[in-house]
């Protein structure tokens, strides 16, 4: 019997400036798109073309799936998860910060 350290798992790479569609991240986040349109009214997401329709970088789709761990697992509303992600980022940059000091 295998444990679970001898279990492989499964995923896929995905590229940072791919474009995504509105349907494309709600399918890939398995939310439904009027989910996606409110994380960009409450600034969660932001959209990066507009005409004919939303576009979305590959880097939304880590911070969708981000999001949307924080609404589930914290139980934080929209306001909460825009502040709890600029919070996050601020301090990732502060790290890089300070791991660039000699």
């Amino acid at each position: 019997m295998s444990s679970p350290k001898d279990q492989a798992l499964s995923g896929a790479i995905f590229e940072e400036s791919a474009v995504l569609t509105v349907k494309d991240l709600s399918r890939m986040c398995a939310v439904d798109e009027r989910h996606i349109v409110e994380f960009v009214e409450e600034g969660v997401l932001e959209v990066v073309e507009t005409a004919p329709e939303w576009h979305f970088t590959g880097a939304a789709l880590r911070r969708t799936r981000l999001a949307l761990r924080l609404e589930r697992d914290l139980e934080l509303n929209l306001a909460g998860v825009a502040l709890a992600l600029e919070l996050i980022e601020e301090l990732q940059r502060l790290r890089r910060q300070l791991q660039a000091r000699p």
